[in-house]
């Protein structure tokens, strides 16, 4: 990543996701009172100076546990510490020095890149108390009092994480030609699995246990194809079955991410098949007429004869008959099986996807359109299309001024649709009609 990297660490409940939502001014990572809430590495930008960086807010590290998640929560974190420049280590000012606190200290100390100690939840302004002094003894040098909810000392502590930074390391150029890509799926589909293959290393904690991711996750991968933002995101389970408060947010940070993706990558598990729950998931990309494709994952164990595919296929286009646009892959997140053909499709769909049209063009689709098919007519009056034209992408939009709007029913607008996919493709991107009434506004 071309933007210099602030890693913020600690033990679990400390209040480093308040802290980092403070600081990139946006409520990105999920906050709530129960330790371990944060499990993977979230990334965000803050401006400070005139100079941007790059923000990675990491789970709570347990030095010695054996749970599953927990030792895979320390692991993002030690991987936060290899790649950053700087580390903000936040204590708690509520509870004092504990010795999970002495031992992360000797951890970081051990890494031999600059620390910045942040005492979190010094909500008094102006008088620290006396035990704020005991935090010299982490031997981390002097210490910064933060208070994260109400945003005291936030400035003098991103005074001295910068000071710490190189002066070579900022590098403020955006690269607008990055394709967003929101991995969506139910839990346990192998999103996470995939992101990791992607990336070629361990960036999203996977375990067998549906519901392990829970914040929306952007990994940056460049390669051969282009320049990708893969948005890992929390599995979307019925509402009903949502009754943990964190999962709530993680429903609604999926969305989110869905909100500012450039093309959604369905993820369905080829063990189970077709459910319910991935036209929902399906359904939510459609509303917000994103590039689609649809991605059969573990295709490596599926039990297959010659025939297996194509009849999978072909029971998928009937399942997914309200998006017959989509193309249909099958991959293997474990062993890479088709990963290069996913990367071909991401970049096509989102091609189509900002396809514009020209006015001319369209209008001899249209006028060859209407010479075949007849338009409708009710009570001896027919319908006129006059001219059409293309309002906007992402999705194709196109907008027809006619005679009378109530005849221009919706099977005449599939057809039109249709000729228009016959000449210029639009594979995996919805494409919406807007009708006018001419002299209407």
């Amino acid at each position: 990543m071309a933007k210099p990297v602030i890693a913020v660490v600690g033990r679990p409940n400390v209040g480093k996701s308040t802290l980092f939502n403070k600081l990139i001014g946006q409520r990105l990572s999920i906050v709530d009172d129960t330790p371990g809430v944060t499990r993977d590495r979230i990334y965000g930008d803050v401006e400070w100076a005139g100079h941007k960086v790059m923000l990675v807010d990491t789970g709570g590290i347990e030095p010695k546990t054996d749970d599953i998640i927990l030792s895979g929560m320390r692991m993002q974190a030690q991987l936060a510490i290899d790649t950053a420049n700087v580390i903000i280590f936040v204590v708690d000012m509520q509870t004092g020095v504990t010795a999970t606190d002495a031992d992360i200290a000797s951890m970081l100390q051990k890494s031999g890149k600059p620390i910045v100690l942040c005492v979190n939840k010094c909500d008094r302004v102006g008088d620290v108390p006396p035990e704020f002094y005991e935090f010299y003894n982490l031997g981390l040098g002097d210490p910064i009092a933060v208070s994260s909810v109400h945003g005291h000392g936030t400035g003098d502590l991103l005074d001295e994480a910068y000071k710490n930074l190189p002066d070579d390391a900022f590098c403020d150029e955006e690269d607008s030609d990055t394709i967003k890509v929101a991995v969506i799926g139910k839990p346990n589909a192998g999103k996470s699995s995939l992101v990791n293959k992607v990336v070629g290393e361990d960036r999203t904690i996977v375990s067998d246990i549906a519901g392990t991711t829970r914040d929306a996750i952007d990994t940056l991968v460049e390669n051969k194809f282009g320049s990708f933002n893969f948005i890992d995101t929390a599995g979307l389970r019925r509402q009903s079955k949502v009754d943990d408060k964190i999962e709530k947010y993680s429903v609604l940070r999926a969305k989110m991410a869905i909100e500012r993706a450039d093309v959604c990558v369905i993820m369905i598990d080829g063990t189970d098949g077709f459910t319910e729950q991935d036209s929902k998931v399906a359904g939510l990309a459609l509303e917000q007429g994103k590039g689609c494709i649809i991605a059969v994952n573990k295709w490596d164990i599926v039990e297959k004869d010659g025939q297996t595919m194509d009849s999978y296929r072909k029971k998928l286009m009937v399942d997914f008959s309200f998006m017959p646009f989509a193309p249909i892959i099958f991959i293997s997140a474990k062993t890479g099986q088709r990963l290069d053909r996913l990367f071909e499709l991401i970049k096509y769909v989102h091609a189509q996807n900002t396809m514009r049209i020209s006015t001319g063009k369209l209008n001899d689709i249209l006028a060859d359109a209407t010479a075949r098919v007849q338009p409708p007519s009710d009570k001896g009056k027919r319908l006129k299309i006059y001219y059409m034209t293309q309002a906007s992408t992402c999705p194709p939009t196109f907008v027809a001024f006619c005679n009378r709007a109530d005849l221009f029913h919706f099977s005449y607008q599939r057809y039109l649709e249709n000729q228009i996919r016959s000449t210029f493709g639009l594979e995996g991107t919805p494409v919406r009609f807007v009708i006018r009434e001419r002299g209407e506004k």
